[in-house]
Parts: structure tokens; C-alpha cells; sequence
């Protein structure tokens, strides 16, 4: 398993992959600058190429081999994550329907929640019912943050 960690405005992220894919994406609360990684691995320069393009605004989707370790039922979920548009936001209960069933949505916040691959699967894009950012494993104010990126109704300037 390779390792890297990058700059994003999320802070310092740390990527963990190999030859079969992406298997973790996760932003660090504490960290040291000076343990960046200045040789990127090979089997992660493209995540970090499209990780930028992203945070760049010039990127809406990613074109990545995955990985993630999960139950059957989670990588599931995070598959259907994968069909919420960038842009747009669905309920927990809109998902759990998607899932074809009402009655998980306790099961399907769970598996949202361990998602290991935050941004590249959008676990963000979920709210709760009545539009509110409930949860989320990386922090609400990061929720909020990527939510914004992604709305197509940026502020603009006046002048």
C-alpha cells in the first residue's frame, strides 16, 4: 500500500492506494508540513492530478480505479453515492428509496459515514430530509465547504 500526503483547502490529505486503486482519502486534523510528501508514488499521481483539478473547479467527476474496504451493503451505498450529480444534494430517505429500501436509512447514514473515499465518493451530497447538514465524518464545516464549492449558484462579483 502506498502513501501520500497533499495540501488541499480541507487541509493536509492523506491518500492510501495501490495497483488495484484508491482505498482511503482522508483529511488529517493535525500534521506536521514538513512530512508531506515530495515524491508523489505512482499509483496515486493521477488521484492527486484529478484531487486538484477538483479543488480547482476545473474537474466535476473522477475517472479513478477504487478500492475501498467495506461490507457488500456499504460498498452499495457508496456506489449509488457515485450517481448524485456534483451540484446536487439528496436525503438520506432519497437515498435509502434509491437502495430499494425505505426502512434502511439508519443502515444507509451508517455506510455513509464510513465512507473511506470522502470527496471522490460524494458522501457530502447527502443531507438530511429537511435540507440540513447533519453529519458528516470529516466535520460539518468541511461538509459545508465542499457543498459550496460544488454549488452552481457561486456568489458573484459586482465590479
Amino acid at each position: 500500500m502506498e502513501t501520500a500526503y497533499i495540501k488541499s483547502p480541507l487541509g493536509i490529505t492523506r491518500l492510501e492506494g495501490d495497483e488495484k486503486g484508491l482505498s482511503s482519502i482522508r483529511v488529517m486534523d493535525e500534521f506536521h508540513d514538513q512530512l508531506l510528501t515530495q515524491t508523489v508514488p505512482k499509483v496515486l499521481e493521477d488521484v492527486v492530478s484529478q484531487l486538484s483539478d477538483y479543488f480547482d473547479g476545473t474537474r466535476k467527476g473522477f475517472q479513478l480505479k477504487l478500492n475501498p474496504q467495506g461490507t457488500d451493503f456499504q460498498k452499495k451505498v457508496w456506489t449509488a453515492l457515485q450517481d448524485i450529480p456534483y451540484g446536487k444534494t439528496i436525503s438520506y430517505l432519497e437515498l435509502s428509496k434509491t437502495l430499494g429500501n425505505v426502512k434502511a436509512i439508519r443502515a444507509v447514514a451508517a455506510a455513509n459515514g464510513k465512507n473511506p473515499l470522502w470527496i471522490v465518493i460524494p458522501c457530502h451530497r447527502v443531507v438530511g430530509s429537511d435540507g440540513s447538514l447533519t453529519g458528516y465524518a470529516g466535520g460539518l464545516s468541511r461538509k459545508k465547504w465542499l457543498l459550496a464549492h460544488e454549488s452552481p449558484s457561486q456568489q458573484q462579483t459586482l465590479f
